[in-house]
């Protein structure tokens, strides 16, 4: 029922509808990175993943992602009207080879507005409000803020997290849309808390819990600034089997600073006595200046006492990285494969 991708090249059609800013703005063949992806497409249309990373794939400026039968473009371009020619041409081009599309929506990180930065809907009636990833449902909502309400990155951890924590008590904090937290019950988490300062992003992980048919407790629904969450749960001496730490790039509170390129063993050390004996700490660091290597760096400082181990590294799927080698990443990931770098570490507590 696919497309036959490799006789069919997605550039020379394209390159027939733009000309020469086409051939100027794209090195590397769509029809390439489509291609190298038909195992993700499955016959209902209801994954998530990333179609094409322009950064490794050909343009910095571009990336498109599927979200069940929405295709979703990221511009990049510091002005975003320089690739309107292109993109315009992607949303005439892609309906017809996708022909399982329903609608298209474009985010522009430097839009002039809001709108313009969560996205507007280019065609179609509606966008997909539902995906399913590892046999999990996820609640949508594309056009909520400038993301698209679901990471593909972090695509493994959610995997691990449905792999082992059968029987665990987890909190998840930073917790956005909750989607790690879903995870987690989707694997038989007795239960799951979920931190975020925002009730709009927890409403729509409830919409998760409901599609997966989980029990919504209220109480495990904090909408609170990380820090004073932390503080009660310690003085009320609140404890888990496994803690998310997935901190925004950087936020600058009444209550505190984020800084992840500068302060991320703060952060674990401010979660890491929430953690049981044999527990698990699960710490992501997205920041692009902050290589894999200095990032291991810190993590080994902190398992210098023996409480701390690093117990596994968790890839970004290679779909998102992309499978071209144009861009060349502002710091080497290594021995993390991008620069969502992602490490479970095991927690001893101190007798």
């Amino acid at each position: 029922m696919y497309i036959l991708w490799d006789n069919l090249n997605v550039r020379s059609i394209l390159y027939r509808e733009t000309g020469d800013a086409y051939n100027t703005r794209m090195d590397s063949s769509l029809s390439l990175a489509i291609a190298a992806r038909q195992p993700l497409f499955d016959d209902a249309h209801n994954s998530a993943f990333r179609l094409f990373n322009g950064f490794a794939e050909g343009d910095s400026t571009l990336s498109l992602d599927i979200y069940a039968r929405t295709l979703v473009i990221h511009n990049y371009a510091d002005d975003p009207t320089k690739n309107q020619f292109v993109i315009d041409s992607l949303f005439n081009v892609l309906p017809d080879l996708l022909v399982w599309l329903r609608a298209g929506i474009v985010k522009q990180r430097n839009g002039l507005t809001q709108e313009d930065k969560r996205g507007k809907l280019l065609f179609g009636d509606s966008p997909d409000t539902k995906i399913s990833e590892h046999g999990v449902w996820y609640a949508l909502d594309l056009t909520m803020n400038r993301d698209a309400s679901f990471y593909l990155d972090t695509s493994l951890l959610r995997k691990w997290l449905i792999e082992n924590m059968r029987g665990r008590s987890v909190l998840n904090t930073f917790a956005y849309t909750g989607s790690f937290g879903v995870a987690a019950l989707a694997g038989g988490a007795t239960r799951v808390v979920q931190i975020d300062r925002n009730r709009k992003f927890l409403d729509l992980a409830k919409r998760s819990y409901t599609l997966n048919g989980f029990q919504i407790n209220t109480k495990d629904f904090v909408a609170q600034d990380f820090f004073p969450a932390v503080s009660r749960f310690k003085h009320s001496k609140q404890f888990f089997d496994c803690v998310i730490l997935d901190p925004p790039f950087f936020s600058s509170t009444s209550k505190g600073k984020v800084d992840q390129e500068t302060e991320s063993a703060r952060l674990i050390n401010k979660v890491r006595p929430l953690v049981n004996d044999g527990g698990h700490l699960v710490t992501i660091n997205n920041a692009l200046y902050v290589s894999g290597r200095e990032y291991m760096r810190t993590l080994e400082e902190l398992c210098k006492d023996g409480y701390l181990k690093i117990e596994e590294l968790i890839p970004v799927p290679e779909s998102f990285v992309g499978y071209g080698n144009i861009g060349k990443p502002i710091t080497d990931p290594a021995p993390f494969n991008y620069s969502t770098k992602i490490a479970v570490l095991k927690v001893r507590r101190k007798a």
